[in-house]
């Protein structure tokens, strides 16, 4: 497998193996302890942080993976995720809803690891589904 194949493939597994299950130990396999993007702050330890807010808020969390491409040392996907809104979440408190939310998302890797992403995600669609926006 060369080396494309293998980001694409660690991508692929972040969300449908790592995330989903909630193992996010696994996460210091995938991330540059430089790595900065999704989540405030560096490393592994901000991804994390991004992902277990939004564990917490909707336990029941399922991601499908619809897209990945890749090329040079960037791979995008493109997922959804849906999920309870069981929990408090940026401030709004539990409804009780089911939420859908589609997302695309670029990560660049230096070596075998993450070391930079970018997220465009629906969140306006997640506060309308939740009756917080028009």
């Amino acid at each position: 497998m060369n080396t494309i194949e293998q980001h694409k493939e660690t991508v692929r597994r972040l969300y449908e193996e790592v995330i989903t299950s909630g193992n996010l130990a696994q996460l210091t396999e995938i991330f540059d302890e430089n790595y900065t993007g999704i989540g405030i702050g560096q490393g592994p330890a901000a991804f994390q942080k991004a992902v277990e807010e939004l564990l917490l808020a909707f336990p029941d969390l399922a991601w499908t993976v619809h897209d990945v491409f890749g090329e040079g040392d960037k791979v995008a996907i493109r997922w959804s995720w849906k999920g309870t809104h069981r929990e408090p979440f940026k401030g709004i408190p539990a409804s009780g809803k089911t939420v859908t939310n589609d997302a695309n998302a670029i990560y660049q890797f230096r070596g075998n690891k993450i070391i930079f992403s970018w997220l465009q995600s629906d969140r306006l669609g997640v506060l309308q589904q939740l009756d917080v926006r028009p």
